[in-house]
């Protein structure tokens, strides 16, 4: 016996970012371009950029500085 379907009396709130709205804090995580993620802290960001680089390195994978507007390029090293 099929059990009836149940719906939520509130939808559940989505957590959407927004491309036309400027970072104010933060640090996000710039892919071919594009923001993608954004990070509490710069080493939670870079970690994940070098992540990406490794699975897949054609990405260009940029850490974007929302507090002073740089974009922060990571070297072959880190």
């Amino acid at each position: 016996m099929k059990k009836p379907l149940t719906i939520p009396d509130e939808p559940q709130p989505r957590n959407i970012t927004r491309a036309d709205l400027v970072m104010t804090e933060g640090f996000g995580l710039e892919v071919d371009g594009r923001m993608k993620t954004v990070f509490p802290t710069l080493e939670a960001a870079q970690k994940r950029a070098r992540d990406l680089k490794v699975e897949f390195p054609m990405l260009q994978v940029k850490v974007y500085d929302a507090a002073e507007k740089k974009l922060l390029e990571l070297s072959p090293t880190e």
